[in-house]
């Protein structure tokens, strides 16, 4: 049964990453756009929103580890606090950006900051019995997608108004988490489960290496490299893939991101639930994989805007592979290291939202000059189909030899 404070606990933790996700998705229409009134071409357009997002990806590489070993000396509480202030004060602060410069050196630090979706996931596996925390797991999952469908909406509608206002709201969204979570969030990591702060813990690197270093976690590792890498090519080019494509602007963009972060919600808040209670995480993964693989190639093959919309719908399973993936890493970790160790797996999607920019927007920048009806402006998600299809063989084999042992 669970207590009255681990149900509040719970509560504001889901709440919290909720109005993260949505402070988030606010932007993700409007950036592209603000990044084309600094350009001069579709592909220069292509090439420093790559840049932005690089950088973005590279300081949520760096930050992750960081908090993530921090919270587990200090507790969650003072850190996922700290992080929202932070991100606050950096949100509003891009939105006076008037240069491509400020603007990178702005996303660097919203980066930074915004690296605690880690933190919050060890806060539930703090107050969660093991075998729950898929479930967990998926409810933040689901959470992330309601960011997903009221945050692009909000941020289209906003972008019509003033391309720089959604930055504003964002920005005084993830200040008023800071003060609820001032006043009604508890400490969820008891002191006898901290660990001393060893500053060569805090690279992301020597996070990862810790990762692979956990019992059956090391292939599963490689997989969640290839997902992520996948995974982090949508956000960095969906935008302008669509604008070349379809003419869409923030608006159409903020629907389709509704639709997708819709599935995501159905998916990781209520199906998962469902197919775990009938499949085991390896399964999910697996099939999950596969069904992300289609879906991506058919981004990228789409001769109308309802293709895309029919693709979103039907990858049902490949929504529900990540926290899978995620339940698997945190059962193979000890009470003591859950920041840790999910500060490393939030390193490892670190490395594909700083990696995954470049490749995509580098493929973009090569099809740009093509016209709409070229099959080709679709690379950047065919590159993902490819990665999804290498992670699902990799998988594939890794949980055949576990189930032989």
């Amino acid at each position: 049964m669970t207590s009255p404070r681990r149900f509040g606990t719970l509560a504001f933790i889901m709440l919290a990453v909720l109005i993260d996700m949505i402070a988030v998705g606010v932007i993700m229409p409007v950036l592209p756009t603000l990044v084309g009134s600094f350009s001069e071409s579709k592909a220069d357009n292509a090439f420093w929103y790559g840049v932005v997002a690089c950088s973005f990806g590279f300081a949520n590489f760096l930050g992750a580890p960081v908090l993530g070993a921090l919270s587990d000396r200090f507790g969650r509480r003072p850190v996922l606090l700290t992080s929202f202030t932070s991100m606050a004060v950096c949100l509003m602060l891009t939105g006076l950006a008037r240069s491509i410069t400020a603007l990178v050196v702005l996303r660097f630090l919203c980066g930074f900051s915004q690296s605690n979706v880690a933190i919050a996931q060890a806060a539930v596996a703090d107050v969660t019995d093991p075998d729950r925390r898929a479930q967990r797991f998926g409810t933040i999952g689901a959470m992330v997608g309601v960011g997903y469908i009221l945050g692009p909406v909000l941020g289209g509608l906003l972008g019509g108004i003033d391309l720089h206002l959604p930055f504003f709201v964002a920005g005084g969204l993830a200040a008023a988490n800071a003060a609820f979570g001032l006043v009604v969030m508890p400490e969820t990591l008891a002191a006898e489960h901290r660990t001393p702060l060893a500053w060569h813990r805090l690279t992301p690197f020597a996070s990862i290496r810790h990762l692979a270093g956990l019992g059956g976690v090391g292939p599963l590792a490689a997989v969640i490299v290839l997902a992520y890498l996948a995974q982090f090519i949508l956000p960095a080019t969906w935008a302008l893939v669509m604008k070349f494509k379809f003419g869409w602007g923030p608006r159409e963009t903020g629907w389709s991101l509704f639709a997708y972060g819709l599935m995501l919600v159905l998916a990781q808040g209520g199906l998962l639930r469902v197919v775990l209670a009938r499949r085991s995480p390896q399964w999910v993964t697996l099939a999950g994989l596969l069904s992300a693989a289609v879906a991506f190639a058919l981004y990228g093959l789409a001769w109308a805007p309802w293709v895309v919309y029919a693709a979103i719908a039907a990858n049902v399973l490949g929504f529900m592979c990540g926290p899978a993936m995620t339940t698997l890493v945190s059962q193979a970790a000890g009470g003591e290291s859950q920041g840790r160790v999910l500060g490393s797996l939030s390193a490892l999607n670190s490395v594909a939202a700083a990696v995954a920019p470049a490749i995509g927007s580098g493929l973009l920048v090569a099809v740009s000059g093509l016209p709409a009806d070229d099959w080709r402006l679709g690379a950047p998600f065919y590159a993902s189909s490819l990665l999804l299809l290498a992670a699902a063989a990799v998988a594939a084999i890794a949980f055949r030899r576990t189930k032989h042992q």
